[in-house]
């Protein structure tokens, strides 16, 4: 079993057949890996055969090699949730049998906490009408599986795209996205010790404590990609790469909000200035300032933080939930 010891971290997720897990971790911004394989079990370095048999223990999963000052544990739990149908005690999808259920793997006590809430907050959507029956388990040895296995999305790209369709899983995953984004449940603010655990130290100083970042030496201050920002800590979508521009001052700057709604300006008179804070409406992150020597049209500077921005590209945009804006990329 890996540990989490040192500045990387593992996490290790069972959502059905393991090739269609690996690729919504493996693009993400701070995930280092992911290995498709087997866990659980009792057998040692089990062959694919062996766990189709479903004799053997063992979960199909994924372990991920993470780093947790780029991406927290509780961001791959929204993820492992959005893949999966939780309610299913027998298999996920197609495929039947105990190796294909659903299981949370946590490698130390504060995964299993997190993992704990994030089942709880599942069960509170009320989106599913029956049980949640995805296991929290200790994490155990984990064996690679077979090389053809490994990023089998991409050494097989048609059968994998025929198999995730004709399965329906892509199917499902579509639908209860859908439900989400019309729930009004989906942006929420979690508690402080969920926060603590969950943000990077200087995530959690600038959205909880109004602290701001160093300019040029941050995340997103130079970052050209297409794409939208939301908010670190609840996914409210706040400003889209289109509107992004150079300011010289070495924070991400936009000269509009992505959803206006979502935006909430303060007077600011700390440090014996005054000026208009700008915060999240439904997370009440402190994400920067706005100012009025902009060079757009609107005359509008949102000078904000990277450390409260989570970058969603444009190609993941369906895969986060936020398929919504993709026309904004469509020439």
């Amino acid at each position: 079993m890996n540990s989490n010891t040192d500045k990387f971290k593992f996490a290790t997720f069972a959502g059905g057949c393991f090739w269609c897990m690996v690729p919504p971790f493996k693009e993400l911004d701070g995930v280092l890996e992911v290995i498709a394989g087997y866990t659980g079990g009792h057998v040692t370095n089990p062959t694919y055969e062996q766990v189709c048999s479903g004799n053997t223990g063992h979960y199909e999963a994924v372990r991920i090699k993470y780093d947790p000052e780029k991406i927290g544990y509780k961001k791959l739990l929204d993820v492992f949730w959005s893949q999966i149908d939780p309610t299913d005690p027998g298999g996920q999808f197609y495929d039947r049998g105990p190796q294909y259920c659903t299981a949370i793997f946590y490698h130390d006590e504060e995964q299993r906490k997190l993992a704990e809430a994030s089942k709880r907050e599942i069960e509170s959507e009320g989106i599913f009408d029956r049980p949640i029956a995805t296991k929290i388990i200790e994490a155990k040895e984990f064996y690679p599986a077979e090389e053809y296995h490994q990023d089998y999305h991409l050494k097989n790209p048609d059968h994998y795209n025929r198999y995730k369709a004709g399965s329906g899983r892509e199917t499902f995953i579509q639908k209860i996205c859908a439900v989400r984004n019309t729930s009004g449940k989906r942006y929420t603010k979690p508690d402080d010790d969920t926060l603590r655990k969950t943000l990077s130290p200087l995530q959690y100083q600038v959205t909880q404590e109004n602290a701001t970042e160093r300019p040029f030496d941050n995340q997103y201050w130079n970052n050209e990609r297409e794409g939208i920002y939301v908010d670190i800590v609840s996914g409210e979508p706040l400003f889209s790469s289109k509107d992004k521009f150079d300011s010289g001052c070495g924070w991400p700057s936009f000269d509009r909000p992505l959803v206006r709604e979502n935006i909430v300006e303060k007077v600011d008179k700390s440090y014996s200035m005054v000026r208009t804070e700008v915060r999240s409406k439904h997370a009440d992150s402190h994400l920067g300032h706005v100012f009025n020597d902009g060079p757009t049209e609107t005359g509008l500077r949102y000078c904000i933080n990277s450390a409260a921005l989570r970058f969603i590209p444009v190609e993941d945009l369906e895969k986060e939930g936020y398929g919504e804006y993709r026309k904004l990329f469509e020439k």
